[in-house]
C-alpha cells in the first residue's frame, strides 16, 4: 500500500506538472495515471489500496465540499438559489428522457433499463465541477452575477436528485414499484436533513472557536472529524431516514462563514493545502476504478448514447436559465460546466450489473466510458469558456488574497514575536478594506483609483494586562510598500515623536516581526 501512496504522490504531481504547462486541467493527467496504473491496465495498485480507495475518495470529497461551503456566502445564494433548485433537478430530466428515447435501439435495451442507465449517466461530477469552480471564486471570476456559487449549489443538490431517481428505477425493475412516490418524497426529506445536520455543528464549531483560542490546524482537523462523522452517520441512518450528508458538509463552512468571517478564511487557507494532496487520491483513484475494456465494449453505439444524453441536457440546463440575469455566454459556460461525470458514474455504475439487471454490463460500460469522455472534455471546456466569459469583479477578493500570501500577514488569533524587543503581539482584529490611491486613477486598477489593503490589529500581551487593556497597534497593509497607513493608540512614549519617525521606525521594526510570524 505505501507502494501504492507513492506511485499517486509522484505520478500524479508529474502528470498535473505536464499537463499544466500544455495549458489543460492537471486532473486529467491524474485521471489518465489512475487509469494506467489501475488494476485493468498495469495493475500496480495494491489490492488494500484499491479495498480502501472508496474511503480516501470520499474524504477528499470532503475537503473540497468544505472549501466549497467556506466559499459560499448568503448575498450570493439569495440571487442564484432559484435557478439553483431548477437546475439541480430540469437538465437530469432532460437527459434521462434523451436517453430513455435513444438507448434502447442503439444498445438494445427496455426503456426501464434505459431509464437506469440514464438516472447513472445523468448526475453532473462535483469532483471535477466544485475545484474548478472553487478556483474561479479565488480569482474573483463571475463574482458579480454569482455564476460559480450556482453552479456548485447546483451540481450538489442534482446528485441527490438523480441517486433518488435511480433508486426508484432500480426499485421498479426488481419488482418494488408500490413505493415510487415515497421514494420520491424523500428527495426533499433528504436535502432538509442534509441542510440541518451540516447546520447544527457548524454552529457548535462556531462557537467552540471563539469560545477557545484554539491553532488553526486544530480547528481544521475538528472541521474534518465533524463532516466525516456526518457521512458516516448518513450510511447508519440510510435504513431509516435519507440524509444528504454531503450538503450537511458544506453547510458547516457556510455557518462558520455568515458567523465569523476570519475564522472561516483561516480554515479555508487550511484546507486549500490539504486539497493538494486530496486532490491526487481524488482523481488517481477515480481513474483506477475505470475498466477501459469494459468501455471499449460500449463502442460506438455507446458514444452515441452520452453524447445524445448530453444534447439533452444542455437544452435543460439552458431552459432552466430563462429568468436570469445571465447573458446568452454566461448560459453556455453553465451548459458546458454541467457535461463533467465521474464520481457517481464510478460509484453506482456497477451497481445494476450486481442486482441482477439483465443489461448490467451494458449500462456499466457506457457508465465507464462517459468518464473517459466528458471528464475531460467538460473540464477542458470549463477551463477555456470559463476564462473568456466570467467577469472580473471590480473589486475582486482575490486581491486580497494575492495581497496575503505575498506579505505572508498573520490572521486573528494568531501571535508574532518582535524580532527586535521580543514583545508577543496578537492579532485580535483583521479587514479588507479599499483605500484611495489617485495615482491608480484611470489604470488597471479601476477609475475610481482604489488600491486593496489588509488592517490588522494588534494587541501586546502581558502578564500585567489582561483583556481589552493595554497597547494596540493598528497597521493598513498594501502591496506597494507593505504599510499604507499607521494608527497608535495608547502608545503616549511615540506621540511625541514625529510622525516621520514614528513612520520609519514601524516599519522598520515592526513590519520585521510580522513578516517573521511566529506563532507561540
Amino acid at each position: 500500500m505505501a507502494f501504492s501512496l507513492a506511485l499517486i504522490i509522484i505520478l500524479g504531481l508529474v502528470a498535473d506538472y505536464l499537463f499544466k504547462r500544455l495549458q489543460l486541467p492537471g486532473l486529467i493527467g491524474m485521471l489518465i495515471v489512475g487509469v494506467l496504473v489501475g488494476p485493468y491496465v498495469l495493475n500496480f495498485m495494491s489490492p488494500e489500496m484499491m479495498g480502501v480507495s472508496g474511503d480516501f475518495r470520499k474524504i477528499a470529497l470532503i475537503v473540497i465540499l468544505l472549501r466549497a461551503g467556506f466559499e459560499l456566502r448568503r448575498d450570493a445564494l439569495r440571487r442564484v438559489g432559484r435557478a439553483a433548485v431548477i437546475m439541480s433537478a430540469v437538465p437530469a430530466v432532460f437527459e434521462i428522457g434523451g436517453v430513455m428515447l435513444v438507448a434502447p435501439r442503439l444498445l438494445n435495451i427496455t426503456y426501464l433499463e434505459a431509464a437506469i442507465l440514464g438516472s447513472i449517466l445523468a448526475a453532473v461530477s462535483p469532483a471535477v465541477v466544485v475545484p474548478l469552480m472553487i478556483d474561479f471564486m479565488d480569482r474573483g471570476r463571475g463574482s458579480k452575477k454569482g455564476i460559480p456559487t450556482l453552479i456548485l449549489g447546483a451540481s450538489s443538490l442534482d446528485d441527490v436528485f438523480v441517486i433518488v431517481l435511480f433508486t426508484v428505477f432500480l426499485g421498479m425493475y426488481g419488482g418494488d414499484q408500490g413505493n415510487i412516490f415515497i421514494q420520491l418524497a424523500e428527495i426533499p426529506i433528504s436535502i432538509t436533513l442534509g441542510i440541518i445536520v451540516g447546520i447544527i455543528p457548524g454552529y457548535f464549531l462556531y462557537r467552540l472557536f471563539t469560545k477557545y483560542d484554539w491553532r488553526p490546524p486544530k480547528r481544521t482537523m475538528m472541521v474534518m472529524g465533524v463532516a466525516i462523522l456526518l457521512t458516516w452517520m448518513e450510511s447508519v441512518c440510510e435504513a431509516y431516514v435519507p440524509v444528504a450528508s454531503l450538503l450537511g458538509v458544506m453547510a458547516i463552512g457556510f455557518v462558520i462563514l455568515e458567523k465569523s468571517e476570519p475564522i472561516a478564511h483561516i480554515i479555508s487557507q487550511k484546507l486549500k493545502k490539504l486539497w493538494i494532496f486530496a486532490e491526487l487520491l481524488l482523481f488517481v483513484l477515480v481513474g483506477a476504478q475505470v475498466n477501459i475494456h469494459v468501455a471499449w465494449k460500449a463502442g460506438l453505439a455507446g458514444t452515441l448514447v452520452i453524447f445524445i444524453g448530453l444534447i439533452f441536457r444542455s437544452v435543460g440546463t439552458y431552459v432552466s436559465l430563462i429568468g436570469t440575469p445571465f447573458d446568452w455566454k454566461e448560459r453556455l459556460f453553465c451548459v458546458v460546466a454541467y457535461i463533467p461525470k465521474a464520481t457517481v458514474q464510478a460509484a453506482i455504475g456497477a451497481v445494476p450489473l450486481a442486482a441482477g439487471v439483465a443489461s448490467g454490463e451494458v449500462i456499466l460500460a457506457v457508465a465507464v466510458l462517459s468518464i473517459l469522455l466528458t471528464a475531460p472534455i467538460g473540464a477542458i471546456g470549463i477551463m477555456i469558456f470559463g476564462e473568456k466569459v466570467l467577469d472580473y469583479g471590480e473589486l475582486s477578493m482575490y486581491r486580497f488574497k494575492e495581497l496575503r500570501e505575498k506579505l505572508a500577514l498573520p490572521h486573528v488569533g494568531e501571535r508574532v514575536r518582535s524580532k527586535v524587543s521580543g514583545s508577543i503581539w496578537k492579532v485580535i482584529e483583521q479587514k479588507e478594506v479599499w483605500l484611495k490611491d489617485p495615482a491608480k486613477a484611470g489604470s488597471s486598477e479601476g477609475a475610481l483609483g482604489l488600491l486593496p489593503a489588509i488592517y490588522l490589529r494588534y494587541w501586546r500581551e502581558s502578564k500585567n494586562t489582561g483583556a481589552g487593556k493595554g497597547k494596540t497597534l493598528s497597521y493598513h497593509y498594501t502591496q506597494e510598500d507593505g504599510l499604507k497607513q499607521l494608527e497608535i493608540f495608547n502608545a503616549s512614549p511615540l506621540e511625541t515623536l514625529d510622525p516621520q519617525m514614528i513612520r520609519y521606525r514601524s516599519q522598520k521594526t515592526f513590519y520585521e516581526f510580522v513578516s517573521i510570524d511566529i506563532p507561540i
